[in-house]
């Protein structure tokens, strides 16, 4: 039978009790990599615009990293729907019922559509009062504004394609949102590069050049990701048959994805008011900071892919009714993770300095960076266990534990040493940086005791 009429294929991925390590570490490897390649692109395409803005000096790296911050609040409702979308249509899969799968799939698209619409109009129309919550002198806040009126274009694209790609990765089908996301980078990285200094005859666009190019390439990337559900060989595919809104679908989605919704709330609240305590020492640690997040996100990969892989084999595996092989899944994508991590960390360590000149040649951000990118590098393995045991748990549809984490770790760890070495105690920027340590501590060994206790297995989803 040719491919063009072959039937869709599902991949259930099924880890046998007595499987060996190394067969364990294959299926779980098979789900990391495209994972780690497409966050890797876009970690890329970041580190990239950060250079190229890196270029128009501080005020600029600043305002759009203060815009980030904001974008990535707004992105809190792509990150909840995506969790809910991944966890049902894992354990549909797991459990045989690809037309339940797509069902889930189709009504996130909805859902992502109205909602992105929803938040983009009133971001758009008080930008610069959310940039000024960072307290930032007027260059930046008008630098920050204009890119956050302009990104907040392309949100409803962001918010479809992450509830597509998530879906298909709750399939098995890590590939095709490697394929649409590298394209949708690539696309990203030269239309910036084009619009940012006013390159073909176009006029420079400055910070809103990147803006402009982000929203353009994830609308691009929207209409491939609906374009692939159409294919007859997807493992998803939509239908006209389900066009119907199904509140009930919605309601599941919304019962599994919204602590994680929370979670990532009060996070990016976090990150604002932590960002704030750093403002206090100056532009230079605004700037720094920014540098030091590209850097992590480089750094974070691994996390991140085998996070995505956990979710997906925990999943899965729950829908077969495996627990144990969910269980031995978890556990052996986060010593992955942590392997890999704990290598990253030790070459930003050494290669801080140098990495921190790449983006800016002021010496006093530069100075911040390092300070900050040591303390990263120090993280790194305890961000592993954070982020692949917290994709395990959210695969499983155990979302409220982990926002219960950040409550503890990050509120009063990370937030609560920040305030106190800045505020009462007057210490140095490096302390501040070195409250995050405390949180990633905190975090990593709650869920790990929680993923231990076998709890999540029991979670309805």
């Amino acid at each position: 039978m040719s491919s063009k009429t072959a039937p869709p294929r599902v991949t259930i991925l099924t880890v046998s009790a007595t499987a060996s390590r190394g067969d364990m570490m294959r299926v779980i490897w098979s789900l990391a990599w495209p994972a780690i390649m497409t966050f890797g692109l876009e970690s890329l395409v970041g580190l990239v615009d950060t250079l190229m803005v890196g270029r128009l000096g501080a005020t600029a790296v600043a305002g759009v990293g203060v815009g980030t911050q904001i974008l990535n609040a707004v992105s809190v409702m792509n990150m909840a729907l995506a969790t809910g979308t991944v966890a049902l249509v894992a354990r549909h899969v797991g459990g045989n019922d690809r037309p339940g799968a797509a069902a889930v799939l189709q009504q996130s698209i909805y859902v992502a559509l109205a909602v992105g619409l929803a938040i983009a109009v009133p971001v758009t129309l008080w930008a610069p009062t959310l940039v000024s919550i960072f307290k930032v002198d007027t260059h930046v806040l008008d630098a920050g504004t204009a890119w956050v009126r302009t990104i907040m274009f392309g949100v409803p694209s962001m918010a479809m394609f992450a509830v597509i790609a998530a879906g298909l990765r709750g399939a098995g089908d890590m590939r095709t949102p490697l394929m649409i996301g590298a394209l949708v980078n690539v696309l990203n990285v030269l239309m910036g590069y084009v619009l940012i200094f006013g390159k073909l005859g176009l006029p420079a666009l400055g910070v809103r050049g990147t803006a402009t190019a982000s929203a353009i390439a994830f609308t691009v990337g929207a209409l491939l990701g609906l374009v692939s559900l159409l294919r007859k060989t997807s493992v998803l595919k939509l239908s006209r048959a389900r066009l119907a809104i199904n509140v009930g679908v919605i309601q599941r989605l919304f019962a599994v994805g919204s602590p994680t919704g929370a979670e990532q709330l009060l996070m990016q609240v976090g990150f604002l008011l932590y960002l704030r305590i750093a403002s206090q020492y100056g532009t230079s640690a605004v700037a720094a900071y920014f540098i030091g997040v590209r850097i992590l996100a480089l750094s974070f990969l691994p996390g991140f892919g085998f996070g995505a892989a956990a979710s997906t084999i925990v999943g899965q595996q729950l829908g077969a009714r495996l627990p144990d092989n969910a269980r031995r899944s978890g556990w052996e994508a986060n010593r992955l993770a942590m392997l890999s991590m704990s290598a990253a960390a030790i070459v930003i360590f050494i290669f801080a300095r140098h990495i921190a000149e790449l983006f800016i040649d002021d010496p006093l951000v530069v100075a911040d960076a390092v300070s900050f990118i040591h303390v990263l590098a120090a993280a790194q393995p305890l961000m592993a266990a954070d982020s692949t045991l917290g994709g395990a748990l959210r695969g499983a549809g155990d979302t409220r534990f982990p926002l219960l984490t950040v409550i503890v770790g990050f509120y009063g760890a990370r937030l609560g040493c920040a305030w106190a070495a800045a505020n009462l105690l007057g210490l140095d920027l490096g302390w501040v940086w070195a409250a995050l340590l405390g949180d990633y501590v905190l975090r990593a060994v709650l869920k790990a005791w929680r993923f231990n206790s076998g709890r999540w297995q029991r979670v309805r989803v």
